[in-house]
């Protein structure tokens, strides 16, 4: 609120809002980020676990 510069919570609401359209993108970029780290983390064991 502060560095955006608004004067009360109100104010700062006002620019906080989102439809579902958005929710959905915002989820489904988190989820492929979410899933990448997964599939590098379960690969990287892999091969430590199969390493001589």
């Amino acid at each position: 609120m502060v560095r955006a510069g608004q004067s009360s919570e109100e104010a700062a609401l006002g620019y906080q809002h989102s439809d579902d359209e958005r929710q959905r993108e915002v989820a489904g970029g988190l989820d492929a980020m979410v899933r990448a780290q997964r599939a590098k983390s379960h690969k990287d064991h892999k091969a430590r676990v199969t390493e001589p």
